[in-house]
């Protein structure tokens, strides 16, 4: 049997939704931001995303055989630029668009790090869109959640901007590179 789920409070000192599963008698926090969520990073330990609490985040979807995948050059430039001020890209290679993934995480990051010198930290391949979603992307294209930065995930290399609290500040579809001034505006003024 499913849980079903009854909303019973939001609390006015934290943005937290309480929901209780029926069937379970038991009350589940809902996350308030992505820090609130955790996953598998590619080396197989569980990462619990608070510990980025404090840092400028650039969440973004990835894949190995995509016409896009030249961008984690620049991703790594990114991360390179910034991370000594408290900047971090965290890469979730997918494989929902068209079988550009490898299966295995062990030859992702063989490829990452081989092909683009990729040190920033990578995870175990996930789904990011539809019902098998990792809860990080449900969270991320929910606009309930983020607002008008919500909707559903159109491609590989789809990028959030996640400020210091947590909390979606930008978007950037596929084809804006991760060097475009647009991008490099919005990380420097989340920064300040």
């Amino acid at each position: 049997m499913k849980a079903r789920f009854i909303l019973l409070a939001f609390l006015a000192t934290a943005p937290v939704l309480l929901v209780m599963a029926q069937d379970r008698g038991t009350a589940v926090e809902a996350p308030a931001t992505v820090l609130d969520l955790s996953a598998t990073d590619i080396h197989g330990n569980e990462v619990a995303l608070s510990r980025y609490r404090g840092k400028v985040l650039l969440i973004v979807n990835t894949a190995s055989k995509c016409g896009f995948t030249y961008q984690f050059g620049g991703l790594q430039a990114l991360w390179e630029r910034y991370r000594d001020r408290g900047f971090v890209v965290l890469g979730f290679p997918s494989d929902n668009f068209a079988g550009q993934e490898y299966e295995s995480d062990e030859a992702i990051l063989a490829f990452c790090t081989g092909e683009y010198d990729v040190t920033f930290p990578m995870f175990s391949r996930i789904d990011v869109r539809g019902d098998t979603a990792h809860p990080i992307y449900r969270f991320l294209t929910d606009p309930n959640r983020t607002g008008r930065f919500g909707g559903p995930i159109t491609w590989n290399f789809n990028k959030f901007l996640i400020d210091r609290d947590g909390h979606v500040v930008a978007r950037f579809d596929t084809p804006v590179e991760p060097e475009d001034p647009a991008v490099v505006a919005a990380i420097e003024a989340a920064l300040e």
